[in-house]
């Protein structure tokens, strides 16, 4: 029984001793493999705009614009927000020969005044943030109004929109200081726009240059004082409303 048992266990070692002397090394210690990275998700940027830009008003030595920052960074902007006018389209397309530029707030919502401005003369503008500038909004062109008739000031509301037109109010406030008895708003459209209604206002036209007068009865207004109009504009492609407001 012992004899047995020991030439077991002789045959077992040597069985043992032989798969040992057969294992490579590569086999003995199997090799841990580097993980392969796993690439980060691609930024995609909302197919909006980073900034906007409306037209507001004009005097005879300053334009306003409303402006809305929409996207921050890295699609957008952070305030401030810089204003800039050019003297035409070409000027502002290329980015040259800036006439003239004003900075917003840290609000991202606002509006912004750039004056030193040339009565009755017409600008482009476009915005930068930073050391960006803006390649999406080039805007005009929107005019200064005539020396000596910043006695009003317009600003058109649009209230609702639909495909091929929209209807918008018009408010027309005395800035004057002194009451102002009969006013006039004045823009030119620069596409297929028409007015097919207005209330509160007589309108009259030449062309595409449109004039809208006071009514009988809303044309006496205070220092400070108020009133509006409306009208119905149907339009393929409408563009923004650059308002003269005078007397």
């Amino acid at each position: 029984m012992l004899r047995t048992l020991g030439v077991v266990l002789a045959t077992t070692t040597l069985t043992l001793a032989g798969w040992a002397g057969t294992l490579t090394g590569a086999q003995a210690q199997p090799a841990l493999s580097a993980a392969t990275p796993t690439p980060g998700p691609t930024l995609a940027c909302p197919p909006a705009l980073p900034v906007s830009g409306q037209f507001l008003s004009a005097s005879p030595t300053s334009i306003t614009v409303r402006y809305s920052m929409i996207l921050s960074p890295p699609c957008g902007y952070d305030p401030p927000i810089t204003l800039v006018l050019f003297a035409s389209r070409e000027e502002a397309v290329a980015w040259q020969n800036p006439v003239a530029s004003a900075v917003s707030g840290a609000q991202r919502q606002g509006d912004i005044t750039v004056s030193g401005l040339t009565p009755d003369r017409e600008y482009w503008y476009r915005f930068s943030a930073g050391e960006k500038h803006d390649p999406y909004v080039i805007n005009g062109p929107v005019r200064t109004l005539p020396a000596g008739s910043a006695s009003c000031r317009a600003t058109v509301t649009v209230d609702n929109r639909w495909t091929g037109g929209y209807a918008a109010t018009v408010t027309v406030r005395n800035t004057a200081e002194e009451t102002i008895n009969g006013w006039q708003v004045t823009w030119r459209w620069y596409g297929d726009e028409r007015i097919s209604a207005i209330w509160n206002g007589v309108l009259s036209f030449s062309g595409p240059d449109v004039t809208v007068r006071n009514a009988s009865y809303n044309g006496t207004l205070a220092p400070g004082g108020s009133t509006t109009f409306g009208m119905l504009v149907w339009a393929n492609a409408p563009g923004q409303l650059a308002l003269n407001c005078g007397r």
